[in-house]
């Protein structure tokens, strides 16, 4: 059990560096998994709920865009409420797709899609995508997701479904397809944030409620805790980090990491282990 409580630490760390990073947080933990499992049948919504304790550590780095004035009573307090209102409702009015497509395909994409080759394929074309559209000469219509039509929202979350597929990226969907869209590379950031967490949370409920976590044992709570803690605390430094990075920099060097993890990822899961047959068996 105490190489669970050391799975577990890493994976929280894994989890809590790519979550908000566009390099795919899913797409790391498959290939993590190999080298540092938990148990099976709590693997699966150990991954969601520590992903609910990045999400969480933007609800507090955000905290003065995020949560409204709890009586607004000057000019100035109602005019944040109001603002802060609008950030959630584009929120849920993006990730009602997300809700929709994972309802109806969730279970199917999860059977046949979890496995380092999807994982590669969707690395690599993320990759190609980002770069792409960092090349390309745009100008942004609009710098900060107060200014984000419901339109864009709402577009930017259809986007976002394609992160169910493994290795896609929840963050680099919404993204790219934000800024495709005319948002700035530091509105597109902040969206993608924001949409995070009415789309995880949901996951982690749903997750919780699948495994039943009232017949968790003492020693399956204390893994999820060292988990959640440590995904929360690493994505709350990665976040800082994050936000000062975009403001002088583009986001290509995540599209060459994740061409040459795709890349890594084919040597290491079906090139190596043939070339290891044929010479060591």
């Amino acid at each position: 059990m105490t190489n669970e409580y050391i799975n577990a630490a890493i994976l929280g760390v894994i989890e809590g560096v790519t979550e908000f990073l566009p390099v795919s947080s899913t797409g790391h933990l498959i290939i993590a998994e190999k080298f540092f499992s938990l148990h099976p049948g709590f693997s699966e919504m150990f991954e969601v709920v520590i992903q609910f304790g990045a999400i969480l550590s933007v609800l507090i780095y955000f905290r003065s865009t995020l949560i409204p004035p709890l009586i607004p009573i000057t000019r100035e307090q109602k005019d944040k409420f109001r603002e802060i209102f609008f950030i959630w409702f584009k929120s849920g009015i993006a990730v009602i797709p997300a809700l929709f497509f994972g309802y109806l395909f969730g279970k199917k994409i999860k059977e046949h899609l979890f496995n380092p080759g999807v994982v590669a394929v969707t690395l690599l074309i993320g990759g190609i995508l980002l770069i792409i559209i960092e090349r390309k000469k745009r100008q942004h219509q609009f710098d900060s997701v107060t200014e984000m039509p419901y339109p864009t929202a709402f577009i930017t979350g259809l986007i976002q479904c394609l992160a169910m597929i493994p290795g896609t990226s929840r963050s680099a969907a919404s993204i790219i397809g934000a800024m495709y869209l005319g948002a700035s590379r530091k509105a597109a950031a902040e969206f993608s944030f924001f949409l995070a967490i009415p789309t995880m949370t949901a996951a982690s409920a749903y997750s919780l409620l699948k495994y039943k976590p009232t017949g968790m044992t003492g020693e399956e709570w204390t893994i999820l805790a060292i988990g959640f803690a440590v995904s929360f605390f690493v994505a709350w430094a990665v976040i800082a980090l994050f936000m000062n990075y975009i403001k002088t920099r583009t986001f290509s060097v995540f599209g060459y990491y994740r061409i040459f993890l795709a890349i890594a990822v084919i040597d290491f899961f079906y090139i190596y282990p043939k070339i290891q047959h044929a010479f060591f068996r």
